[in-house]
């Protein structure tokens, strides 16, 4: 058994918190044999959170400066959930100082920044790991089998979305999520990745894509203290913040093996408090997936007989190895906080075994090249060409 020595960077956050938890709990699920983690400092640059982050991880350092954990002899693993205009600084720094880094998404604000920090981690022999974790619900592990198995044939098309209304009242609060200086892609790196991630792990690499980006409220309250999704009330008195970044895309793309795509993700979806889908065209057949039933995908085959030809609904359940080491039974839905337990054990596992797990920052590199693809065609108004 190998200790895995952590710092978490933004601990105070909502996924700072859902970082440490997971370090804590996951070999309760998938045991030691890949490795344990001890969360030996926590970083958050709000010195009131301090308490709260030493109730969290009790014999763990509490520090303000993320540099402090970076150039820490005892850290061996810089877990990084801070705004998205410290991730190239940051990571950077980490593996320099040869750390292992994992880190949310987006991994960087530029494409270019994202490939060089992959190519450091190369050089400094060190383990990487993106914060895409929605692909990692093993409901994902069956449709990526059903696929490379050829039950669907070759992919001819594939729709996928993701939407919420965090933004979508024109009076709720502004937050760093929509200033184009913490966030410089906006909704495009903070949404749009998740829906890319899933193209990238199911269908390929996008060759070439034209998106249009807007933004819906161009102007925003500002409410001291706000959190995301917190409730808030206005006094009338509150200064304005314009919006600086993407609030939703609408994207059309073709892939590096001749499929087509249609794409739209948005903060801004009045009502839709969480919805994620995707559907998959084969020429034998095709996947649908919607989390709204989170570990179930359906499935149609052209090789099923004529007159009994229709979607079948597939709960992953405990055949599933990942699955099984929460829940005995199928269709006992896994949800959001699980898949980052099952994130960070990958993430442990890797460095233990000192073999990289999918997505490391080589595929960060090729989602930010989507992003940096956005970004270009909307403002150019015309289709764009990845590498």
């Amino acid at each position: 058994m190998t200790e895995v020595r952590v710092a978490v960077l933004g601990a105070s956050g909502w996924m700072g918190k859902v970082h440490t938890m997971a370090y804590q709990t996951f070999p309760h699920f998938f045991g030691q044999e890949g490795g344990t983690a001890k969360v030996v400092a926590l970083v958050s640059s709000n010195p009131q959170a301090a308490q709260d982050l030493a109730f969290r991880a009790p014999d763990a350092k509490i520090l303000q400066d993320w540099r402090q954990a970076v150039n820490d002899p005892e850290v061996d693993l810089i877990d990084i959930c801070l705004p998205d205009n410290l991730h190239y600084e940051v990571a950077k720094a980490a593996l320099l100082a040869g750390k292992h880094v994992f880190c949310e998404k987006p991994l960087a604000d530029t494409a270019v920044q994202a490939k060089e920090l992959a190519e450091i981690a190369q050089q400094m022999g060190v383990i990487t790991r993106v914060g895409h974790a929605f692909p990692r619900n093993p409901v994902h592990d069956l449709a990526k089998e059903i696929i490379d198995n050829g039950e669907i044939g070759e992919i001819k098309m594939f729709k996928g979305c993701q939407h919420v209304d965090m933004f979508g009242d024109p009076l709720a609060p502004y937050m760093w999520r929509a200033n184009g200086e913490l966030a410089p892609t906006g909704i495009v790196g903070d949404t749009g990745s998740h829906v890319f991630s899933f193209m990238e792990f199911l269908v390929g690499k996008v060759s070439s894509l034209i998106a249009d980006n807007f933004i819906v409220t161009e102007k925003r309250p500002i409410v001291d203290g706000v959190s995301l999704a917190a409730e808030t009330s206005l006094s009338g008195d509150e200064e304005w913040a314009d919006i600086t970044n993407p609030d939703g895309t609408n994207l059309l793309c073709a892939f590096a093996n001749g499929a087509r795509g249609i794409v739209d993700f948005s903060r801004v979806a009045t009502g839709r408090k969480f919805r994620q889908t995707y559907e998959i065209y084969g020429t034998k057949g095709s996947l649908v997936y919607n989390y709204d039933e989170v570990n179930r995908l359906r499935f149609y085959s052209n090789d099923d007989k004529v007159g009994r030809r229709g979607y079948r609904e597939i709960d992953v359940g405990p055949e599933n190895e990942t699955y099984k080491a929460f829940l005995p039974l199928p269709n006992f839905a896994l949800g959001y906080n699980e898949s980052k337990i099952i994130e960070v054990a990958e993430v442990i596992r890797s460095i233990t075994t000192n073999r990289p797990m999918w997505p490391t920052f080589e595929t960060g590199h090729h989602i930010c090249q989507i992003v940096d693809a956005c970004m270009a065609s909307s403002r150019l108004k015309r289709w764009v060409d990845i590498d």
